[in-house]
């Protein structure tokens, strides 16, 4: 799935939500008749017209879903939504007041996280750079000649975050959870999932169109003519289907034996010829193992397929696509503001952007997440409040 697709709560933020409950629990209301103090029911969200035993649902939230109105720049909006937008401005106060502290101590929380800040939020810096940042990645890649340099440059990809037909990373052993161990997984597609390629309706049609476009409006921002941009979408979507094809879908992801298979790097190797797995493991800093789980074997036989029988200019492409995708939201604003119009609007239905102060807390957060909640807790964390968290806490267990 893609990165821009699925967004989490961070280590910060999911740590200010329990802080801001915590710290907010003497505002509370007490329910009639009832100890101790919590966050009571908004009965105004009720519909009392319904009743609870015809559809309990609709009792409980039927008014919020009258009246809620979602925000321009979300796809959804609920009360953890609301409690996590209350810590959003908290968290943006605390960054922008280390933003511009001159005095900060160098190698300091403040001046890690201030620097961090300033510079997302330098797009006039980011403007002027353009495309420049990827300039030596993208030459990287037009250096391929080999199968060996394909490897090579997947390896590679990897290593510095950019998706390219599979992942690999290192998790725990599903049947052996006290040891870590190589894995590696379906991937390398930019929509959501296989389903967003094979289907056929009239809304997936729109979808494919839209994203074959956005495709080529990237790579015509990065530099490329546009005539040999939109061959190059058609190429690389007519590669990512092949990959979605050998693909498993959602439910099937979901059965924990159908997707174990551990085997050695030797038999993975037999398995795949076309594909150098030894040479890819060093390339990407994996050391030396010896046993791995493919959770996908069939997907990763296609892809050894692809690699064999796609050529290299197509290969090229589709490398460089993952890579201005997977870089799309650090560079300038004509970049952002495409990737938005697809990611944003097509697929998830957000009407506007966030505001640069939210994106570069998002990355601030997800950057370092735990030295950004170090000085929140130093700023919003009162004694009374450690009590209380240790409280809820302590009645949870």
């Amino acid at each position: 799935m893609n990165r821009k697709i699925t967004q989490t709560l961070s280590i910060s933020c999911a740590f200010a939500s329990l802080l801001f409950i915590a710290s907010c629990g003497n505002e509370a209301k007490k329910e009639s008749g009832a100890t101790g103090n919590f966050v009571a029911f908004e009965k105004a969200n009720f519909d009392t017209t319904v009743k609870p035993g015809d559809d309990f649902y609709e009792y409980a939230n039927g008014g919020w879903l009258k009246k809620g109105e979602i925000p321009a720049s979300e796809s959804r909006w609920g009360s953890f939504d609301m409690l996590n937008e209350n810590i959003k401005n908290n968290l943006h106060i605390i960054l922008e007041e280390t933003a511009s502290k001159k005095d900060a101590v160098a190698g300091s929380n403040e001046q890690k996280v201030g620097d961090f800040y300033a510079t997302a939020m330098d797009s006039v810096k980011l403007n002027k750079d353009g495309i420049s940042p990827l300039k030596d990645e993208l030459a990287k890649i037009d250096a391929v000649k080999t199968p060996a340099d394909i490897i090579s440059e997947i390896a590679h990809l990897h290593m510095n975050g950019s998706g390219s037909f599979f992942a690999a990373f290192v998790n725990q052993d599903a049947k052996k959870s006290d040891e870590l161990i190589v894995q590696l997984y379906q991937a390398g597609i930019g929509l959501p999932d296989r389903d967003f390629y094979t289907k056929s309706d009239a809304e997936s049609k729109a979808i494919q169109e839209a994203y074959v476009a956005h495709i080529s409006k990237m790579l015509t921002l990065s530099g490329e003519d546009e005539k040999q941009a939109a061959n190059d979408a058609k190429s690389i979507m007519k590669l990512e289907t092949e990959l979605a094809k050998a693909s498993k879908t959602r439910v099937e992801q979901r059965d924990p034996e159908a997707n174990y298979h551990k085997m050695t790097v030797d038999e993975l190797s037999k398995l795949t010829p076309s594909i150098d797995w030894k040479a890819y493991f060093s390339q990407a800093g994996y050391g030396a193992f010896t046993d791995l789980i493919v959770s996908q074997p069939d997907f990763i036989k296609a892809v050894d397929k692809l690699i064999k029988s796609t050529s290299l200019a197509e290969m090229k492409s589709y490398m460089k696509w993952n890579l201005i995708n997977a870089y799309a939201d650090y560079l300038s604003d004509d970049f952002v503001a495409e990737n938005f119009n697809f990611y944003g609007k097509t697929l998830n239905g957000a009407k506007e952007m966030k505001p640069r102060w939210k994106r570069a807390l998002r990355e601030t957060d997800g950057a370092m997440g735990e030295v950004l909640g170090q000085l929140y807790v130093a700023k919003h964390f009162s004694a009374n409040a450690k009590k209380r968290i240790n409280e809820l806490v302590d009645n949870l267990m």
